[in-house]
């Protein structure tokens, strides 16, 4: 605009201003979606109660009782990671219960010696840090 004014010319009526997002802002972006459509999809598959799940979860040794907590731990993981992108203290926060919630499933599959199923529990609790990560490096 300072252009338009040293020529005399008028300044444009609708002023564009370029928004500047870092790569790290993006990483976090894209790792919360992918995330918070998992946790979403998990708690979906949990209320569903079906049979592979029940068994699963009887398996593990985890009492029916807990179902609606664990469901209740997810979606509120997935509000709170996407919160975060606008309020960072309740990302970091989201994500550490996340990353405590995760690392507790990956304790209880190879507490029964399920190594098969405690692979992606590792895997979303690397996610999990790596959101703790990219938040903080977003500040």
């Amino acid at each position: 605009m300072a252009a338009y004014r040293r020529r005399g010319a008028h300044a444009p009526l609708l002023a564009f201003r370029t928004i500047e997002v870092s790569a790290m802002f993006v990483s976090l972006a894209v790792v919360t979606v992918f995330m918070s459509a998992l946790l979403l999809v998990s708690a979906g598959a949990k209320s569903l109660r079906t049979r592979h799940i029940t068994e699963q979860m009887s398996t593990l040794g985890v009492p029916q009782s807990m179902m609606a907590f664990l469901i209740g731990a997810q979606i509120a993981g997935a509000a709170g990671v996407i919160a975060g992108l606008w309020w960072a203290p309740v990302g970091i926060a989201a994500a550490i219960g996340l990353t405590l919630y995760f690392a507790g499933a990956v304790a209880f599959h190879l507490r029964v010696g399920d190594r098969k199923g405690a692979s992606p529990a590792v895997v979303l609790t690397m996610a999990s840090v790596a959101l703790i990560v990219l938040r903080a490096a977003t500040l």
